[in-house]
């Protein structure tokens, strides 16, 4: 397995990493995680398929790229890869063809030939999908046999509209799924939070999909700002400080999801995600080191799998409001993961609107928020 890693800047490459010295006409599968606007630019999908072209080429628009040691706006990640005994598929699938994000999941995934069968990795429109029912859909057909990582394009702070593509110019709706073949791929993950939780479990007795009503029969909106006390004041965008655990029926660990809005005249919270009723919840709150000690958790989970080897290529996705939380200390929580794989990794990986990983091994995917995953692969 060879594979190279290139920033891009204005069209033009402005930094590389290729210890391997890979062939670009064999190279089999090329990641680009870029600025919406960037990606809207016919001449970068253009130019990638001039450099690569016999690839599959998937790109997603983010919420700031990630690159070896930096995060950074308004560039283009690519990761590059030639395989030497691994098969690539890939398949797409636009969410208006559908009449739910399940349908579209499962459409999308009975498109990969499930022989022999290793890994799927999925880019998904991060404004028309809904993340947990597109995740729902996938595992109704893999059932955690296979595993299944990935994350949901972002569009920086604007929350209006992203981009997604596979072989062609990124589009708004698209949903991608790249299959890994062969035994010669060895591929891991790993998916942390780093927030603490504060307050009693309570139960969600009052939902539809994302959106909360009630918990314990009271109104969700009061129990929030009661809990946030001064912060309370500075809602919406104090939400991204105070994300609700959610522990799922039958499931043991719980998954994080974002508050993206509050509805004052309804006292309802919108979430980044599914939060359904009878569901257990507590509330959590940041703390900054622990973010950044959960990326190199994550990196740690993830490295383990390898037995403490150091992965070829690993894919960071992270969440948009990690980054806005860390801010200028944003570099940090890549910086941990560095530390742990060293130099030999190249790293690649983008900003999202929500994170699609298993929390351990050999269990169904799902969608997160707020989280650091990471998808590594080797090749032996």
């Amino acid at each position: 397995m060879k594979a190279a890693a290139y920033l891009y800047k204005n069209e033009k490459i402005e930094n590389s990493t290729d210890v391997d010295g890979l062939d670009n006409s064999k190279c089999q599968l090329v990641f680009g995680f870029g600025n919406k606007e960037l990606l809207l630019n016919n001449n970068m999908f253009k130019q990638l398929r001039q450099n690569f072209p016999v690839a599959n080429i998937a790109m997603c628009s983010t919420a700031g790229e990630i690159f070896n040691y930096e995060v950074l706006d308004d560039s283009l990640s690519v990761i590059a890869m030639e395989f030497e005994k691994t098969t690539i598929k890939s398949a797409s699938v636009n969410i208006s063809s559908y009449n739910s994000s399940f349908d579209a999941g499962a459409d999308l995934i009975s498109m990969i030939d499930q022989s022999d069968l290793k890994y799927i990795f999925v880019l998904s429109d991060g404004g028309k999908v809904n993340g947990s029912e597109l995740v729902r859909g996938i595992e109704s057909l893999v059932q955690h046999k296979i595993p299944v990582t990935g994350g949901l394009a972002g569009d920086g702070t604007n929350f209006l509209s992203t981009l997604v593509g596979l072989n062609q110019q990124p589009e708004s709706g698209n949903i991608v799924a790249i299959g890994f073949y062969g035994d010669s791929i060895k591929i891991s993950h790993g998916s942390m939070g780093g927030w603490d939780m504060f307050g009693l479990e309570k139960t969600i007795t009052r939902s539809v999909s994302n959106e909360l009503f009630e918990i314990n029969n009271v109104n969700a909106l009061d129990i929030y700002k009661e809990y946030l006390g001064k912060y309370a004041n500075e809602l919406p965008g104090s939400a991204l400080l105070f994300p609700l655990s959610i522990k799922l029926s039958g499931v043991e660990d719980s998954i994080v999801r974002t508050i993206l809005s509050v509805n004052n005249e309804n006292k309802s919270m919108v979430f980044a995600g599914d939060v359904p009723e009878g569901a257990k919840v507590r509330f959590m709150k940041a703390n900054f080191d622990k973010l950044i000690d959960a990326a190199s958790d994550a990196a740690n989970n993830s490295i383990v799998q390898f037995n403490a080897e150091p992965p070829k290529i690993s894919i960071l996705i992270s969440c948009v409001g990690r980054k806005l939380i860390l801010g200028k200390r944003v570099d940090e929580e890549v910086e941990a993961v560095k530390n742990v794989f060293g130099d030999k990794t190249i790293i690649s990986g983008f900003y999202s609107y929500g994170e699609i990983s298993p929390l351990h091994i050999n269990t169904k995917c799902e969608l997160h928020n707020q989280t650091m995953t990471i998808t590594s692969f080797n090749e032996i």
